[in-house]
């Protein structure tokens, strides 16, 4: 009897087998799908809120900018109202694509002439003279008023709620606020915000921030005036002036973004959407193009052969963006040849199948015509938002410098220019810096993915990889976004980034054709980005959502009303 039931039991374990085995997979979660709206960001809480304002009747647009706020709270040294932010927007109803980008330009005093003449000969990277005009708050009015259904003060007000009575500090997050420690304590106001009682927030320790609902009081009631020219520009101008910067309320009050055109690649039958200069959506779509003259899915995802033809591919879009791309209000950025299947084919030539190039150039195409929190949002309608926030360098909170008595940093996004006279994206007033942040959008047929990885420079070739995981190796958004990644942070030289999921094989063979491989965690959000992805099937009117593991965050659906109405 007892064999027979050792005999039964073996037998079921086997039958059992292939079902359990069927559920073997890599992705560290599922994607979370809807009939209704799906907001993803890097935060749980400021999921809800985007959820929360879509169960008020609110659409996409209201949702992100709600969550985007709620995201300047619990993750200050990432983004906030001093930074600045790109976003594509898709509308339904048209199914039109709208770019925005609402980055902030140089004070007009802040030259490179003024530089040099205090004896500084590379852009600073943080401090005063690293920070431009903030742009956030001027692009969360643009979209508001454009396509939104809400106020700014209906937006904000779960952000305000929450800034006044603390939230737990995130795990991810407080790594990032220990590793600015220094840079915080430099400064008397920046620690009084960030430093309460002089104390580094813990893990799941409570974290109020009163100067920032203060402010966000001031725009729900005063609207975008409050931060450009009234009681949150004297606190910007009284901060500048303290440190000794250049910025006058003119440069606050003249600033204004701007909409433009998003510019696109095809890539194996998807259309792939990013951002016109100066941003770095450019190299995504070159870096594509290139990868697209090679067979990827026959040779295997994350192969030697794979993931050597993307890092090939990353060198060569990249010293071309770094050459040409700029304020196109200042130079002319060839945007139309870079983004070639002609000047793609040209550049793929150079990618030799034996050996790392360590010393790429920039090409010379036809002239015929650039730390970070991103978050996507889709509704019920079908409207989609890809949104993308920073205030630049995260270990320091941006410049490393807070508005006194506002709650918020200002960023360090100046940063991004260069001393070079030489170089189109020369430091000069009234201009846009170089930008490392890119909203990206894909579709094909009925499915439209909006998506955004970032990281700095990591994030154009994210964007490629992430694209290819969809496209070449038929993942779905979460497993694209969990997939292992390699990030070349450098523009010279073959050093490289590696997850250690990318196998041990893999790494040897790309080692012998000269890659510098560098290890780093299983999940290394700070080499690698983190990223979100919303995906609408047209045909279903299901939407789905993904948030990376490499972050705190989650993608949250909107819930049914208990009346019975959406």
């Amino acid at each position: 009897m007892r064999a027979t039931r050792f005999f039964t039991a073996l037998l079921s374990a086997v039958v059992l087998q292939p079902s359990a085995h069927a559920q073997d997979r890599s992705q560290t979660r599922s994607m979370v799908s809807s009939s209704l709206g799906v907001v993803a960001t890097e935060s749980v809480l400021a999921s809800q809120v985007g959820a929360s304002i879509l169960e008020r009747g609110g659409n996409a647009i209201d949702a992100a900018v709600a969550a985007n706020a709620m995201m300047g709270l619990v993750a200050p040294m990432n983004d906030g109202i001093g930074g600045d932010l790109f976003a594509i927007v898709y509308i339904a109803k048209t199914g039109k694509l709208y770019g925005l980008n609402a980055s902030g330009w140089a004070p007009k005093a802040l030259t490179a002439d003024y530089l040099l003449a205090k004896g500084i000969t590379s852009m600073p990277q943080h401090g005063i003279n690293a920070v431009t005009v903030p742009g956030t708050v001027n692009g969360w009015d643009k979209l508001l008023r454009r396509f939104g259904r809400k106020t700014l003060a209906d937006v904000l007000a779960p952000a305000i709620r929450y800034a006044d009575v603390g939230f737990p500090v995130g795990e991810v997050v407080s790594v990032y606020w220990r590793d600015s420690e220094k840079e915080l304590r430099a400064d008397a106001p920046t620690a009084k915000t960030f430093l309460p009682n002089g104390k580094l927030p813990q893990v799941g320790e409570m974290f109020r921030n009163p100067e920032l609902a203060w402010s966000y009081r001031q725009l729900a009631t005063l609207g975008k005036a409050a931060f450009y020219t009234g009681s949150i520009a004297k606190r910007i101008l009284a901060t500048s002036a303290r440190h000794g910067g250049t910025m006058v309320a003119a440069d606050l009050a003249d600033f204004d973004g701007e909409w433009v055109e998003p510019i696109a690649t095809t890539y194996r039958g998807w259309t792939v959407h990013e951002l016109p200069p100066n941003g770095q959506g450019i190299a995504a779509l070159e870096m594509l193009n290139i990868m697209e003259t090679f067979p990827l899915a026959d040779v295997g995802q994350n192969s030697a052969r794979a993931l050597h033809i993307m890092i090939e591919a990353k060198k060569l879009a990249y010293a071309d963006m770094q050459h040409y791309d700029a304020d196109p209000r200042f130079a002319t950025i060839p945007v139309a040849s870079l983004r070639s299947k002609a000047y793609a084919a040209e550049r793929a030539k150079l990618i030799s199948a034996t050996r790392a190039n360590c010393s790429v150039s920039a090409g010379t195409p036809t002239v015929t015509d650039n730390g970070t929190t991103y978050l996507s949002v889709a509704d019920s309608e079908g409207n989609m938002v890809s949104l993308i926030q920073s205030n630049y360098s995260t270990v320091g909170f941006g410049s490393g410098i807070a508005v006194g008595g506002a709650g918020f940093a200002l960023h360090n996004r100046g940063g991004g220019f260069s001393l070079d006279k030489s170089s189109p994206n020369l430091l000069a007033g009234r201009k846009r810096p170089l930008h490392t942040i890119i909203p990206a959008f894909m579709e094909k047929g009925d499915v439209r993915i909006a998506f955004g990885i970032m990281g700095g420079w990591n994030q154009a070739q994210a964007h490629a990889q992430f694209v290819s995981n969809i496209v070449d190796f038929g993942m779905n958004v979460q497993g694209a976004l969990d997939a292992p990644r390699f990030s070349k942070e450098t523009f010279l030289g073959c050093d490289v980034n590696f997850e250690s999921r990318i196998s041990e094989s893999t790494r040897t063979a790309l080692a012998a054709l000269g890659h510098e491989v560098v290890m780093r965690g299983d999940f290394s959000s700070t080499r690698m980005g983190s990223g979100q992805a919303v995906q609408r099937n047209f045909s279903t009117k299901i939407n789905s959502g993904a948030s990376d593991a490499r972050k705190d965050g989650a993608a949250v659906s909107q819930l049914l009303s208990a009346t019975g109405r959406k």
